[in-house]
């Protein structure tokens, strides 16, 4: 255990001692009855913490801690992981204008603390040591709105083979080696299997996300477009001639459309889960950025910063219409002005669209650059439709 303490007045107490003489016995009784008494209000005062290296917090670490609003009542149930992680702490120099507190709380999702027997399985392990491979329950807990996840203190399951990914810029058409992948998640235990899974009848996501030189390697570019419901990548940046330089892909499958965009020099963050394969491994090993959130998070960017916001299939009518709302506005947030949203694909029943979905979409505020309807045909009889659009939001007065 390592003892943090300010010693700076003590000092100050005791150097003050040298420049008077010790022979005075009342003077002496003085200084060592001071002395005690400023290294005892020091030793208990909460701005000065102890710390432990050993994962258990000190009997002063753990009456420092501060009960994060709606947890107290269930801190005997909580993991003591979570709650070392979770629950606020002194600022070490007190009071903090910045944060306007002398507190920090770590961020953790509010929904954790309802699901008590998952998040004990997630946070139990071995401080300093391996973390379990327990990626379903890490998103099960995501999906289930504890997002973000809290933090935990060992280190995560990876390949004991792990080699060096492929170079830039052969990697961004070639299929990455099995071993940058633990795969005890996944059915697949394979890309080649994950590639084959094309073939065979099943409700997987993307299932032909995986065979690069197939369906992917087609997507938005000019020869391939099969009807006005497909715009290419080309068409939209020449929209804006040279002014889309950053962006993002919510829901982008295998990371091709960050590829196409990679290719133009245009930098896409792709947002992505892990549905019965590893697609965040994917498109990392592509030489693009993932990023593991669900459709739930509040996009991790600042107001009016990015240039584009893509997704496809994935924002539809699957997505309760209150959260569908909240989306949108959260899109146009993070898009600086005149920056574009490509709703790309949208689907929802014929007779939704004209109550629900087309009245949400146009309130935002958005501006229509394109807009393409068409019948979805893959499910007959399901009676839906598709909507591709290029929204943009205003260059001026977008407040």
């Amino acid at each position: 255990m390592i003892i943090v303490r300010k010693s700076r007045f003590l000092c100050k107490v005791r150097s003050m001692g040298k420049s008077f003489s010790l022979s005075n016995p009342v003077l002496v009784l003085f200084l060592l009855l001071s002395t005690n008494l400023l290294t005892y209000y020091l030793s208990t005062s909460s701005n000065y913490r102890f710390f432990s290296f050993d994962g258990k917090p000190s009997d002063l670490e753990e009456k420092s801690l501060i009960t994060r609003p709606g947890l107290k009542d269930a801190e005997d149930d909580l993991p003591p992981e979570f709650v070392a992680y979770a629950y606020g702490e002194k600022l070490p120099f007190g009071f903090n204008p910045r944060f306007d507190s002398d507190t920090i709380f770590s961020s953790v999702g509010r929904a954790c603390s309802f699901y008590k027997k998952d998040l004990r399985r997630y946070m139990s392990y071995k401080v300093n040591d391996s973390c379990p491979d327990d990626e379903p329950l890490a998103q099960k807990l995501l999906l289930k709105g504890c997002e973000p996840l809290p933090r935990r203190r060992c280190h995560p399951a990876a390949s004991s083979d792990y080699e060096e990914p492929v170079p830039f810029p052969n990697c961004l058409w070639t299929t990455p080696p099995d071993s940058s992948v633990v795969w005890t998640a996944h059915t697949c235990k394979s890309y080649e299997c994950l590639i084959d899974r094309r073939n065979h009848p099943g409700s997987d996501d993307c299932k032909d996300c995986f065979h690069l030189q197939g369906r992917e390697k087609t997507r938005w570019i000019p020869w391939t477009r099969r009807n006005a419901l497909e715009f290419t990548i080309d068409e939209v940046l020449e929209l804006k001639r040279g002014t889309i330089r950053i962006g993002l892909d919510i829901g982008g499958g295998a990371g091709t459309f960050a590829v196409r965009m990679l290719e133009r020099n245009v930098t896409i963050v792709t947002t992505s889960m892990n549905f019965n394969a590893p697609f965040n491994n994917f498109i990392a090993s592509r030489g693009v950025v993932p990023l593991f959130i669900t459709v739930s998070q509040r996009l991790p960017f600042f107001d009016n910063t990015l240039d584009l916001v893509h997704s496809m299939h994935v924002l539809s009518n699957w997505i309760p219409r209150t959260l569908f709302h909240f989306m949108l506005f959260d899109i146009y947030r993070v898009l600086r002005p005149g920056g574009l949203f490509w709703l790309d694909h949208f689907f929802c029943k014929v007779d939704q669209w004209e109550e629900t979905y087309k009245p949400l979409i146009e309130s935002v505020g958005f501006q229509k650059q394109k807009w393409e309807m068409g019948n979805k045909l893959d499910k007959p009889g399901h009676q839906e439709m598709y909507l591709s659009a290029l929204l943009e939001k205003p260059l001026k007065n977008s407040w």
